[in-house]
């Protein structure tokens, strides 16, 4: 059974709700103290010889943190500037305290990188941007720096990595659950207190095309009350293209119009990718919905293959590379990864003067 479902059924009984409550307290606690120590400088805080942007958020899952990753390294490096990307790899096999690097033109088995780093590199490929995988954020961006002459580092989802200064924060806040129901993990999805908002630089609204007016301008609002001032973007993830993952052939969107289909996805959000499927007229006959970053199994794409009746089977960058290594030989017919980017509605040339003046101090430096 997964943590979710667990954790919905604690909270249908007083005991169980009980209990999720005093976890909470007891993480907050130590979130707050982490950060208290941080802040009177007895733990530490490494600078990199680079300016650092940090995208991250306050909950857990479904914000859309990747596109925003994959947006800010083309856009640095559509203005020349020498870019890397940072990320934890969540549960990638290799040693802790390696750093796995992805670079164009180099093979690396997604399992020791982790599935959202190597989604993240293969989407960038011929853009020179190196990804650096490490838990030790710091170890690699020092390697960055020095190895491939990287003058702004992007680090992904590491807004609680306090360990590593940054020179601007971006946070991304989902419209359509900003603030993972205003209770900590694990009783609620925030993984700090609200008020960490105030240590944002730019705050992206994600899923904006997902809310109505009201309910935009109701958090804008409530972003404005908890960090007067702060730069509000608003955003929407956009369906971009079609991979035919056999024949390796980018398709039109159109390809899956009028189409019954498939949806396979292990994600924080699953809704957002089904709902981009039915914008492109495509008719969603299943849906196969597993945790975030769910390794698929032979015996799952079995069932899949045994239930889907010969329909062109969509997923993801993220979901494609945890299919098991013999999936070709289980699914037979049409694979198709539907291929997301980040497309900002409101505040595009504030996101690319903030980014290019950022990154131009940092050439001023050399």
């Amino acid at each position: 059974m997964s943590w979710n479902k667990r954790r919905t059924r604690l909270k249908k009984t007083f005991h169980g709700k009980a209990l999720l409550g005093a976890a909470s307290l007891a993480y907050g606690a130590g979130v707050l103290g982490r950060k208290l120590l941080y802040d009177l400088k007895v733990l530490p805080r490494r600078r990199l010889d680079a300016k650092v942007i940090c995208v991250g958020n306050l909950t857990t899952g479904g914000t859309g943190k990747t596109p925003a990753v994959l947006l800010a390294a083309e856009t640095l490096r559509r203005r020349g500037h020498d870019v890397a990307i940072l990320s934890r790899g969540y549960g990638r096999t290799a040693a802790k305290k390696d750093v796995t690097v992805l670079l164009d033109g180099r093979h690396t088995d997604w399992k020791l990188c982790g599935d959202e780093p190597w989604m993240i590199h293969q989407s960038l490929q011929g853009l020179g941007v190196p990804v650096l995988v490490c838990p030790d954020r710091a170890k690699a961006g020092e390697l960055a720096v020095e190895m491939y002459g990287s003058r702004v580092i992007i680090l992904d989802d590491g807004f609680q990595h306090l360990k590593l200064h940054r020179d601007l924060d971006v946070v991304l806040v989902n419209a359509r659950d900003p603030f993972g129901g205003r209770r900590l993990l694990p009783l609620g999805d925030l993984r700090e207190p609200v008020s960490a908002l105030r240590r944002a630089h730019m705050v992206v609204v994600t899923h904006a095309d997902r809310v109505t007016a009201a309910d935009l301008a109701r958090l804008r609002a409530d972003i404005e009350k908890i960090h007067p001032g702060v730069p509000v973007l608003e955003s929407a993830h956009k369906a971009d293209h079609i991979l035919d993952v056999r024949t390796e052939k980018k398709l039109p969107l159109e390809h899956l119009k009028g189409r019954a289909v498939v949806a396979l996805s292990g994600l924080g959000d699953p809704l957002s990718f089904e709902t981009q499927l039915e914008e492109l007229s495509a008719v969603v006959s299943q849906t196969w919905r597993y945790p975030d970053h769910h390794p698929y199994t032979e015996r799952e794409m079995r069932s899949i293959e045994d239930l889907r009746g010969g329909l062109p089977l969509v997923t993801t960058f993220k979901d494609y590379v945890r299919l098991p290594d013999r999936w070709r030989d289980i699914l037979k017919g049409e694979v198709l990864i539907l291929g997301i980017k980040l497309d900002i509605l409101k505040g595009r040339n504030a996101w690319i003067d903030t980014l290019d003046t950022l990154a131009k101090g940092a050439e001023a430096r050399r």
